[in-house]
C-alpha cells in the first residue's frame, strides 16, 4: 500500500509549481508591450519626416504613452488585487494591439498621440502591474528572482523589438510596421497572458510551491492596507526616488537613437544602441534579480540608482558607436535590476495584500517622471540643438534618488526618525 501511495503521489511531486508559469506569462507579456513601446526611437525620423514635425513634438508621442501607462498602474492594481490579474493583462495585450494597428492608419500627428498613446499607454498600464503583482504572492525565499526574470521581459523586448521594427519600417514603411506589431501583440500577448494567475491559494499551494498557509478570518492576504502604507516614511521614500529617477531614466530610449544619428552613425547601427540597453536590462533583471535575494533587496536598489547615475556621465562623453554601446549597456543594467527590484521591495515592505495597488500607486511617480523627461529632452534638443542638460538632469535624478533610497532602506534610518518623532 505505501509503495502504491508513493506511485500515486508521484506524477504531482513531478509537476512544475506553477508560479514559474505564472513568471512565464509576466515576461512574455513585458516582453511584447514594453518591446512595442520602446521600439518608437525607431519611428522618429519616419514621423518628423511625414509630418514636418520638431523633434520634441514627436517625442511627446511616446512622453503620453510613457504617462499613461504609469499612471493606469495605480487603477489597474486594485482592479487586479479585487478581480484578478488574468483579465487586465489580457485586456492591455488587446489594447496595444488596437493601438499599434489605429496608429499605422492615422493621418495626422494627433491622431498618432491619440492612437499611440491612449492605446499603448492604457494598454501597458492595464496589463504590467497586474502581472508584476501577481508574480510577488507565488514566492517568498526566491522573489527577487523571480521577479527578476518576469520582468526581464522588458529587456529582451527592448533588444529584439526595435531592430525588428527598424528593419519593418525600411523594408514596408512605418505603417505597415506599426500594424504587424500590433498583430504580434493580439497574437502572442494574448495568448500568454491566459496563464496568469493571481493567487496561489486558487491552486491549493502557497508562495514557493509549499502548503498555503492558514487564511485570515476575513479571507484576505496578510499585509498592509493602502491607506496605511501610503503614508508611512518608506512608501513616501520610494515614491520620492522613483519620481527623481523617472524624469530621465525614459530619455535613452527615446534619444539615443537621434543622439546617434546626429554624429553621423547609421540609422540601423544608431537603433541597435537601444537593443544594447535591452540587453543590459536582461541580464539586470535575470542576474541581479538573484542577488540581490542574498545581498538585500533594499541595498541592492541603492546600488542600481547610482548605476544609472554612473552609466549617464559615459553617454554624456561619448561620441562613438562603442562607448555609447558601453553606456546601453551599463544604463541596461541597473535600469533592469531598478525595475526588477522595486516590485519585490515594495512586497518586502507591505505584504500582498494589496502589492498591485500599492506598486500601482508607486508607479504614478515613474509616469510624471515619463510625461516630462522625454518630451522635455526632446524640447531642449530644438533649443540647443545638443542633450547635454537632459543627460545632466538625469544624473541628478538618479543622484537624489540613490541618497532617498539609502535614508529609508537601512534600519538605523528608521531608528532615528522614530527619536525626531518623539
Amino acid at each position: 500500500m505505501n509503495a502504491h501511495s508513493a506511485l500515486s503521489k508521484s506524477p504531482k511531486a513531478r509537476r512544475p509549481f506553477y508560479g514559474w508559469f505564472v513568471v512565464a506569462a509576466g515576461f512574455a507579456v513585458t516582453c511584447v508591450g514594453f518591446g512595442c513601446a520602446y521600439s518608437f526611437s525607431a519611428f522618429i525620423e519616419s514621423l518628423q519626416r511625414d509630418f514636418g514635425a520638431t523633434r520634441g513634438s514627436v517625442s511627446l508621442v511616446f512622453s503620453l504613452a510613457g504617462f499613461l501607462y504609469f499612471m493606469l498602474g495605480s487603477i489597474s492594481g486594485p482592479l487586479a488585487d479585487r478581480f484578478g490579474s488574468r483579465r487586465l493583462a489580457v485586456a492591455g495585450m488587446l489594447l496595444i494591439a488596437a493601438g499599434l494597428a489605429l496608429a499605422g492608419a492615422a493621418s495626422t500627428l494627433t491622431a498618432v498621440y491619440l492612437a499611440y498613446g491612449l492605446g499603448v499607454g492604457l494598454g501597458v498600464g492595464c496589463s504590467y502591474v497586474p502581472a508584476m503583482g501577481a508574480v510577488q504572492r507565488w514566492f517568498v525565499r526566491r522573489r527577487g528572482l523571480a521577479a527578476g526574470l518576469a520582468s526581464s521581459g522588458i529587456g529582451v523586448g527592448t533588444l529584439l523589438v526595435p531592430p525588428l521594427a527598424s528593419h519593418l519600417v525600411t523594408t514596408f514603411g512605418w505603417r505597415e510596421a506599426y500594424l504587424m506589431l500590433g498583430g504580434i501583440a493580439a497574437v502572442v500577448g494574448t495568448s500568454m497572458a491566459l496563464l496568469i494567475e493571481n493567487d496561489p491559494r486558487q491552486r491549493g499551494l502557497g508562495p514557493d510551491g509549499e502548503p498555503p498557509p492558514p487564511a485570515p478570518r476575513d479571507g484576505s492576504a496578510p499585509g498592509w492596507s493602502i491607506g496605511d502604507a501610503v503614508v508611512s516614511r518608506r512608501f513616501m521614500g520610494l515614491y520620492i526616488a522613483c519620481l527623481a529617477c523617472g524624469v530621465g531614466v525614459f530619455v535613452p530610449f527615446v534619444h539615443l537613437a537621434p543622439y546617434a544619428m546626429d554624429r553621423g552613425i547609421a540609422q540601423s547601427a544608431a537603433v541597435l544602441l537601444v537593443s544594447a540597453i535591452g540587453v543590459g536590462s536582461a541580464i539586470g533583471r535575470f542576474a541581479l534579480g538573484g542577488l540581490a535575494d542574498k545581498l538585500g533587496r533594499q541595498v541592492s536598489l541603492v546600488v542600481m540608482f547610482a548605476g544609472m547615475a554612473l552609466a549617464l556621465f559615459i553617454w554624456l562623453a561619448s561620441t562613438g558607436v562603442w562607448p555609447l554601446a558601453v553606456f546601453g549597456f551599463l544604463f541596461g543594467t541597473a535600469y533592469g535590476g531598478w525595475v526588477a527590484l522595486l516590485p519585490a521591495v515594495v512586497m518586502d515592505y507591505f505584504g500582498g495584500r494589496n502589492v498591485a495597488g500599492l506598486i500601482g500607486i508607486l508607479y504614478t511617480s515613474v509616469g510624471v517622471g515619463a510625461l516630462i523627461g522625454p518630451a522635455a529632452a526632446g524640447f531642449a534638443f530644438d533649443l540647443t540643438r545638443n542633450y547635454t542638460m537632459p543627460i545632466v538632469a538625469s544624473i541628478c535624478g538618479n543622484i537624489i534618488a540613490a541618497v532617498v533610497m539609502a535614508a529609508t532602506a537601512w534600519r538605523v534610518a528608521d531608528r532615528i526618525a522614530d527619536r525626531i518623532a518623539r
